[in-house]
């Protein structure tokens, strides 16, 4: 029998789907920090999220 091949499990896997829309202006800022902190736009989005809930 050969041993499972693939990617192992995450702890925390991220399995939830959000969609949002953005106007150009907001999506080239978002683009633009992510490139000036070598961050992907998803990544991002889940600081920002993040800082926005740790606040309260």
């Amino acid at each position: 029998m050969c041993p499972r091949t693939g990617r192992p499990k995450v702890e925390n896997p991220k399995n939830v789907d959000v969609k949002v829309r953005f106007t150009e202006e907001t999506n080239k800022k978002l683009l633009h920090y992510a490139k000036e902190h070598n961050l992907t736009r998803a990544e991002t989005i889940r600081l920002a999220v993040d800082e926005l809930l740790s606040q309260q």
